[in-house]
């Protein structure tokens, strides 16, 4: 049986408690090799493959990340699901440290990360006006409530480069600009999600206040360390009761985003591009 549910931890997760009968499976992609062996197992009774996002002993930076071995990777196990959990930093008062947001927009302020699948003679523009699968939103929102979890569905996610963190003009500028909370990774994970048909949600796990905060001006690793692992236990929670809860049917529309997205004539398709991509385009190109 194939698992329909991916979930990838970020900082301070690098397993998933709880696992049943599981297996490593190590898998080369087009791409590379993703960041880790994928661990399959059941969870909650449903069969499901975990990521460690960073590796285990947390080896690759954000800007090292290979986004699209690891999307990939999930797609061949048959993956048709992704919950992201993430460390962030808050940008607004009300997003507390060890709240987790389940925010439903991104900003991007990364620097030439490759966050398409496609090119090589081969054209796709997908939707991505929402980047968020809503049904998969809220049943995450509803699983952060049944085990206590303080959670906000909604609000906007910027992506910057790093490694470092903001420098207060910064952090003040995206402030000022309305956005909630601030990472390092996820919205190449929700592009790459999107053009693979399948559904993506992150959980944020707030950390700290980033530099604004007159009480949080000197973000340091040792800080957000603590609070990343109070933060673990409680991710652990929520996944669990997310995979318990999660319907049979999606009922949204990710899993044919590519269906109006490619423009290429088929018949000018590259062979090698053709063979390259044929996972994710083969039911449209034939």
């Amino acid at each position: 049986m194939k698992p329909t549910i991916g979930i990838i931890g970020g900082s301070g997760l690098y397993a998933m408690p709880g696992f049943e009968a599981e297996q490593e499976l190590r898998i080369d992609t087009p791409w590379g090799s993703p960041s880790d062996p994928y661990i399959v197992g059941k969870l909650a009774g449903r069969e499901v493959a975990f990521l460690a996002r960073h590796g285990k002993g947390h080896r690759i930076s954000p800007s090292e990340l290979n986004f699209r071995a690891n999307i990939y990777g999930f797609k061949s196990l048959g993956v048709e699901r992704i919950v992201s959990l993430s460390a962030v930093g808050s940008l607004k008062e009300e997003h507390k440290p060890l709240a987790f947001v389940i925010p439903d927009q991104f900003f991007d302020r990364t620097r030439g990360r490759i966050s398409t699948f496609f090119g090589e003679g081969l054209v796709a523009h997908v939707s991505f006006a929402d980047p968020v699968c809503p049904q998969l939103s809220e049943v995450v929102r509803e699983a952060c409530n049944r085990v206590g979890v303080d959670v906000h569905r909604g609000g906007t996610y910027l992506c910057m480069e790093g490694p470092a963190f903001s420098t207060k003009a910064e952090s003040n500028v995206y402030r000022s600009w309305g956005l909630d909370i601030i990472g390092m990774t996820n919205l190449q994970e929700a592009k790459l999600a999107r053009e693979a048909e399948i559904c993506y949600v992150t959980v944020a796990m707030v950390t700290d206040y980033d530099c604004w905060h007159e009480e949080h001006d000197a973000v340091t690793v040792t800080d957000i360390l603590a609070n990343l692992s109070k933060n673990a236990e409680n991710a652990c929670k929520v996944v669990a009761a997310t995979v318990a809860a999660m319907p049979a049917e999606r009922v949204c529309k990710c899993g044919s985003a590519l269906r109006h997205a490619l423009i290429t004539d088929p018949k000018t398709i590259p062979e090698a591009t053709r063979k390259k991509l044929e996972l994710l385009v083969a039911k449209y190109i034939g």
